[in-house]
């Protein structure tokens, strides 16, 4: 059966093979790459006469052309609800950097509560993973009541997935429009903590789409490289040999993977991946999770550029995060503290070549207000960890030009 819905586990639309296990609120068995989905047409179903008005077919158009299988598998939910489908409105959603398409789904009914549709075409093997890693990640997460939204139906084959509204307010606004944030914070981290520990109790890395772990071809590939490649030579325009830095990389690599890498790790655990509704905090973006050092994550929503929380502030946090592995396993506590400045200084170079990337690549130039403040915390880090195997990667971020907004100064010069 290759549609599900997860609350009720009804199998939906045509059997064309098998996914063993229950879903919903039991443990899953999957092997995800021997599952072989085929399309089911929707097209003979005259069922669609009914489907969605026009005028919520319209405001999709801008991110998306809804087909008609794609209306019949939001009308059936609805409907399946008993929540009636007709002047329900659906509105595209903004995203960040993903391919993925988002859209609300508001029905007319006052006391009907509103769903989010998640659309990822599966149009290469890689994109077939992550949808099946976000399904079956996610499952597993909420399964073990961890507040991630709920996933209630999904079409595998078409990468569609319909789950629980977690608002419409990030962690970074709530953030940023607070005096006093540390409490907020420290809130998101005993979360944080819970994800850590109990995401990792029953944790298949067969669901993982990219590595099954953390580890130091992770460092290099997405994130040291990324950094070299997306960053220094596309965004700042520094083609040259980079090729001395190799030693720098290959040391901060080796002193991050000694931290243990057996929890769960999220591995975009920042503000715009956290959702606040009201007094609820939600994450979201758990697709690209696998096992990990606990301090990634902690070290993603301390240096989050979205953010940009002064050195005090992190501190604060930093010893919140402190306690909490004491009160656990106080002998986590020597290698945590060992290994973090390591692991935050991966966790930058990821960060500078992704908004390098999404800003040039991408032209998605909102990013760049970002970047300024990421390479000042590139070169902070660097000089609080005061490795001296890392001063040529050190200097070098003393001597990249500034930039501000987007706006820098070459190495020639030459303002652009």
């Amino acid at each position: 059966m290759f549609i599900r819905d997860c609350a009720s586990n009804k199998p939906l639309g045509s059997r064309v093979g098998t996914i063993p296990g229950p879903y919903g609120h039991h443990a899953v068995t999957l092997n995800p790459f021997a599952c072989i989905f085929q399309p089911y047409n929707f097209l003979q179903n005259s069922y669609l006469k009914c489907a969605l008005p026009n005028t919520a077919k319209s405001s999709m158009m801008g991110a998306m052309k809804p087909d008609s299988s794609f209306m019949l598998f939001i009308n059936t939910f609805l409907t399946d609800r008993r929540i009636p489908p007709e002047g329900a409105e659906i509105h595209s959603l903004v995203g960040d950097g993903s391919t993925r398409t988002f859209h609300r789904i508001t029905p007319m009914k006052q006391d009907c509560p509103s769903f989010v549709v998640v659309a990822n075409t599966p149009t290469h093997i890689w994109l077939k993973r992550e949808n099946i890693a976000y399904l079956m990640i996610g499952n597993h997460l909420f399964n073990k009541g961890l507040p991630i939204p709920r996933i209630y139906r999904f079409d595998l084959s078409n990468g569609w997935f319909i789950i629980e509204d977690a608002g419409t307010r990030h962690f970074q606004e709530e953030a940023t429009g607070r005096v006093d944030r540390v409490p907020l914070y420290e809130r998101v981290l005993e979360i944080l903590f819970r994800l850590q520990i109990e995401g990792a109790q029953g944790f298949n890395t067969e669901w993982c789409w990219q590595t099954e772990r953390y580890d130091e071809t992770v460092m290099h590939r997405y994130e040291s490289d990324y950094f070299r490649s997306a960053f220094l030579c596309n965004y700042l325009g520094m083609n040259q040999d980079w090729s001395y830095l190799e030693e720098a990389f290959g040391h901060l690599a080796s002193m991050a993977s000694m931290a243990d890498n057996h929890h769960f790790l999220h591995r975009d655990f920042q503000s715009r991946n956290i959702m606040v509704s009201e007094h609820k905090i939600s994450i979201i973006d758990w697709q690209g999770s696998r096992l990990g050092p606990l301090a990634y994550d902690v070290a993603s929503i301390l240096i989050d550029p979205y953010v940009d929380l002064r050195e005090r502030e992190r501190d604060q946090i930093f010893q919140h995060y402190l306690l909490l592995i004491k009160d656990h396993q106080p002998t986590w506590l020597k290698r945590f503290e060992k290994y973090y400045p390591y692991l935050a200084i991966q966790r930058n170079l990821q960060i500078l070549g992704a908004f390098a990337y999404l800003s040039k690549a991408r032209q998605k130039t909102s990013f760049e207000v970002y970047i300024p403040s990421a390479l000042k915390t590139l070169r902070y880090l660097l000089e609080v960890c005061n490795d001296k195997r890392l001063n040529t990667l050190k200097e070098l971020a003393g001597s990249l030009p500034e930039i501000h907004s987007g706006v820098f100064t070459k190495v020639t010069g030459v303002m652009e």
